[in-house]
């Protein structure tokens, strides 16, 4: 038997995965975690054989959980189930140690579930879709994701500088760079891209 445990905040969602499961011959579920801390608990105290986390959670990421549960116990296979195939989210992912990373459509769940048992990775197709798409872009430094980060929340260039300790025209300067990288025509267009890609979230 596979045993899975399974890390999401939305009740529903942890229902839809317990009734599939719960209809495999060859899986049962034997914990659920609705946050990152609950789910190092229930990985400790289950050690499941495969474990399925959502990333963006309440009171501790998805990403942090999987780096937690990664540095304690290194063998675990955990399956990334999520809503956003955006490529810096996805790479974050598997840096951090996941070995799957599918989106949360449940068509390929099961066949995941049993070829990461199995000692495979596996993306699904959007996700090696938005990988390849921007596999050539420059990424973004980590002082420009943080100039990012500061626009979406509204600063005004002067704001950021005073908040990073830059001037206003090291901003400009970032905010160009941030622009000419993402391919993004303005600010709200580098947002949107941001967003979209996983680079900063909301």
């Amino acid at each position: 038997m596979i045993r899975v445990l399974s890390v999401d905040d939305h009740p529903l969602l942890r229902e839809g995965i317990a009734a599939l499961i719960g209809n495999q011959e060859d899986m049962e579920l034997i914990g659920e975690a609705s946050n990152g801390r609950e789910a190092i608990d229930q990985f400790r105290k289950h050690r499941p054989d495969i474990t399925l986390m959502d990333l963006q959670m309440p009171e501790m990421s998805g990403l942090d959980a999987i780096s937690a549960i990664r540095g304690e116990f290194p063998d675990a296979r955990i399956i990334v189930l999520t809503t956003h195939p955006g490529d810096v989210q996805v790479s974050r992912a598997l840096k951090a140690g996941a070995r799957a990373y599918i989106l949360k459509d449940g068509k390929e769940l099961l066949d995941t579930i049993r070829a990461v048992h199995a000692g495979q990775k596996r993306l699904s197709a959007e996700v090696a879709a938005e990988i390849a798409e921007h596999a050539t872009n420059d990424a973004l430094t980590p002082r420009e994701v943080d100039v990012l980060r500061l626009l979406a929340k509204g600063n005004a260039n002067k704001e950021i500088g005073a908040l990073l300790s830059l001037t206003e025209e090291t901003v400009k300067s970032h905010i160009r760079s941030i622009l000419a990288k993402l391919g993004a025509n303005d600010r709200t267009h580098a947002l949107a891209i941001g967003l979209k890609r996983g680079i900063i979230h909301l």
